[in-house]
């Protein structure tokens, strides 16, 4: 893997991992991490280019689909175990798209709406 390959799998590699920041504290860390990588990086690196959309547009996926159980988990105090799967799910599948990246391949999340194309 030459230098350059290995430069864009990194980069590729953040655009997934920096996703992970919005657990750790960061307010809308989730959609801002990937969404300052893609921006920076979208016109040098077309692996960044690509994975950064992706990135960008599982994370705006994940949010649309907890606002619901989150206010009805607010209200009603049923849609818990909802919550905990989405919250699983986001982590195990940014791991995974984070490895692939690493390896220089291209991930596609399931269940993710396409709004930056």
């Amino acid at each position: 893997m030459t230098e350059e390959n290995k430069q864009a799998c990194n980069w590729g590699m953040l655009c997934h991992l920096t996703a992970l920041s919005g657990f750790i504290g960061v307010p809308f860390g989730n959609i801002l991490g990937p969404l300052i990588i893609w921006l920076i990086k979208k016109n040098e690196i077309p692996f960044v280019d690509d994975q950064g959309k992706e990135s960008l547009n599982f994370q705006i996926s994940m949010f649309i689909y907890t606002i619901l159980p989150l206010l009805l988990t607010i209200f009603l105090c049923i849609f818990f175990p909802i919550l905990l799967i989405l919250l699983v799910a986001n982590i195990v599948l940014v791991i995974i798209a984070s490895v692939k990246a690493s390896n220089g391949e291209a991930y596609r999340y399931p269940f993710t709406i396409r709004f930056i194309k």
